[in-house]
This record gives structure tokens, sequence and C-alpha cells, in this order.
């Protein structure tokens, strides 16, 4: 969220953050990796945002490198995916959402020599995931596969899982320039906001208001990945609908010291470092938003 403001901003205000959090967070993960695909995913994206910030090379290179440990994660089982763990209990749509969408980012910033290799691993991924079966019939997609079918197991459609796809599709897209790769990204945008919004277009997650450490941060990531999409191809209603989110959080999940809740359309419960980011990717989103109809 910080080097996503940064950005958008023109802001060098948080590199020092950025630096700093390099530093210190391997002390507890060296290299960023750990047990879950996804948790390396989310950290690999993070250090491309700050080397689209910053240009400082060490940021790329160590994305590089945690894709590396991902794509060991990719295996024959249900036809290919990577796994969500190391213990290879379950494959999800979050860990291959994450490993597209980084392959995807890598191809468009790495040295042209090694361009292709993630390319391909980008297709090879996507190309999986379509016929995954994961996508439903309403253009959302559930949580994972039943390992015992390797069937779409009907889980929860979270805000995050119909966000990420779109930031991975936009990025192959922009590395090959395939228009149905944006369609499908619409597409699922549409259902997301269709089928996850109230009657006032405020996005829910079913997990509120008990979302735990990491559900109250879905919301926000799918505002993030929503205006990655709405850059590529601006739509009117991806703005009003930032907007329109960002708006009800101030209005109604703001508590007197400005931190804010994790139900965007209030009332205002309880605020944590996961709800806190979240809401900032909202309105770093409007922001961005309004950028882009100024232009």
């Amino acid at each position: 969220m910080l080097a996503d403001y940064s950005l958008a901003a023109k802001s060098s205000s948080y590199n020092a953050v950025l630096s700093n959090s390099f530093q210190q967070a391997q002390k507890t993960n060296s290299g960023f990796l750990n047990n879950y695909y996804d948790d390396e995913g989310w950290w690999a994206l993070t250090w491309i945002a700050a080397y689209d910030l910053t240009h400082t090379q060490q940021y790329l290179d160590m994305a590089a490198s945690i894709f590396t440990d991902m794509s060991g994660g990719w295996d024959s089982t249900c036809g290919g995916g990577i796994w969500w763990s190391k213990d290879k209990t379950y494959k999800n749509a979050i860990a291959n959402e994450l490993f597209l969408s980084v392959a995807a980012h890598l191809a468009n910033r790495v040295a042209p020599a090694d361009r292709a290799g993630y390319l391909a691993w980008a297709n090879k991924e996507w190309a999986w995931f379509q016929q995954s079966g994961m996508i439903n019939s309403q253009n959302l997609i559930n949580d994972g596969l039943d390992l015992s079918t390797c069937k779409n197991n009907g889980q929860n459609t979270w805000s995050y899982n119909q966000g990420v796809i779109l930031g991975g599709l936009t990025e192959l897209n922009r590395a090959q320039k395939l228009p149905q790769l944006l369609e499908t990204a619409q597409t699922i945008a549409d259902a997301a906001i269709a089928h996850l919004s109230n009657s006032n277009g405020v996005l829910h997650d079913t997990c509120e208001a008990n979302c735990g450490a990491d559900g109250v941060q879905f919301k926000g990531i799918f505002m993030r990945n929503l205006m990655a999409l709405n850059i590529a191809v601006p739509n009117p209603r991806y703005e009003s609908f930032a907007i329109t989110n960002a708006e009800s959080v101030w209005n109604h999940s703001r508590d007197a010291s400005d931190a804010f809740g994790q139900v965007w359309s209030g009332p205002f419960d309880a605020e944590n470092a996961g709800s806190q980011s979240s809401a900032l990717d909202a309105f770093v989103a409007a922001y961005a938003s309004s950028m882009a109809q100024m232009h």
C-alpha cells in the first residue's frame, strides 16, 4: 500500500520504511520465504512495487528469488498449478493468482534475456487456471479445488480472489497484448462488483465483522488490483466504485483518531494493521482513479 501510494502521489516519503522492512522482516523469514507460497507471493509483489518506486535493483532481484521458490510448488496434481503450502495439502486460487501476477510482473521488468522464462510461466499458469474450474458460472473465483475430484470446492468467493487475478491479467496483457486477457479481467471485476457489494455499492466479505488478521485486508487488495485494471482500460464504473467505497470508509467506518474499521459501510468497530492498510488501499484507489479522470 505504501509503495502504491508513493507511486500515485509521486512521493519518496516512505522509501526508508521500505528499506527498513527489507532488512528487518528477513530476521524472521530469510529471503521472505516460509511454508506458504501465498505469503511469499505477497512479498514478491511488494518488492516489485518498491522497485517500481525506487528502481533499487535488490528489490527486483529479491522478487525473482522468491518466485524461484514459488515455482518449486508446481506439480502435476490436478493437472498443474502450485500448492498453497509446502505441506502439499491444498491447491487454491490465491497462491496460483499470485504466482501468475508475480511471473507477469517480472516478465515486464527483468533483463530481456530473462523475460521469456517468466512469460512462459505466466502463460502456463493462466492456461491451467482458466481450465481448473475455480472460475464459477457467475464469473467469480471460489477458494480452491477439492483434491479428491480436482473440481471447484464451492468455498467462499473472497474479494481478494477476484482482485489478484485482475492485476495478474493486466500485467500479462502488458507483456503480450492479448485482448481476451483484459476482457476476462473485466468480466471478473464486473461480477465481483455486482455480487460482493451491497445496494449502496460498498464492498463486503462474508467474514465481516470477524475477518481475523488477514481477511480484513481482502477488500483493499481488490481495490488495489481493480485500479491496476482501470489504468489499463479506464472504466467510469470502476472509478465511481473506488470513490464510493473510499467515501463510505471515511464517512462511516472511522473513529476520532482516523483509525478505520473492517466493515466499510460502518459502523466503526475496531481497527488493526490489516483494516488500516485495507482502508488506505481504498483511498489510494480512489485517488488514483480521480487522477485518471483529470488526465
